[in-house]
Parts: C-alpha cells; structure tokens; sequence
C-alpha cells in the first residue's frame, strides 16, 4: 500500500470512512491528508481531475475534497460528470484559492457540499467533513 493510501481505523465511530482527495498541490494534500489521517479517515489521493474520476470510481469514497485548478481536468468538471454519473450523490468539497464569487455560485449549482477558500485552517476543513459524514 501507497503512503497516499493509508487505512486507518476511526476510534470514534467504529467504521472508517473514506475521503478522496483530488488536488495537485503536494504540500496541501499533505497536510490534508496528515489531519484527516489523524482524525481516524482512510484517505486516497489523486493529483488530477481525470485520476480523481477514475479513483471516485474504483474506491467510492464517502467524500470528495477536490481542488478547483487542477491538471487534466478543472475541479468543475470533475463535479459535472460526478453528478451526471453516480445514482447516490458523493458529498463533495470544493477548495480553491480563487477569490470570485461567480465561482462559488457556479459550484453551488452543481451541487457542492461545501466551498472554502485557500488558505484555509484545518480546523474549518474537518468541521466540514464531520458535519458532513454524519
């Protein structure tokens, strides 16, 4: 196993839930998925849009935490084909250091969970996941 993909038990719930983190920044996943990690999560990692199709597909993560500018393909069309291709909506949060709310509206209509603007504090990310893997 990868260390992208570690397995971790979540002491609190007695069930691991699965978070997909689609971003091409090394440092951010990183600290990402060391936080979530911490938290009790099984994380898996994808550097770009078209891998975070493919990995949305194969593992069927609880949640998606997915960067908006990425390689391959933008974080708005790994949402688009998201919701057009999955029966049961994935919960999805959308991170971004763009500053437009033409943006934030825009994944809004697609269905985004949750929007948070970079650089953001961990602590807001996880309060995020909690509320909603609940």
């Amino acid at each position: 196993m990868s260390e992208d993909n570690k397995i971790v038990e979540n002491p609190q719930a007695g069930v691991r839930k699965k978070i997909l983190l689609v971003d091409d920044d090394r440092e951010i996943v990183e600290s990402m998925r060391i936080a979530l990690d911490a938290s009790g999560y099984e994380v898996v990692v994808a550097r770009d849009g078209n891998q975070g199709l493919a990995l949305a597909e194969r593992e069927d993560p609880d949640l998606v935490i997915l960067d908006m500018m990425m390689p391959k393909r933008s974080g708005f069309l790994v949402l688009e084909k998201l919701r057009r291709t999955r029966p049961v909506p994935l919960r999805v949060i959308m991170i971004t250091a763009n500053e437009g709310n033409r943006h934030k509206a825009y994944a809004e209509t697609l269905g985004v969970d949750d929007y948070i603007r970079k650089p953001f504090a961990m602590d807001r990310l996880l309060d995020s996941v909690t509320r909603l893997l609940k």
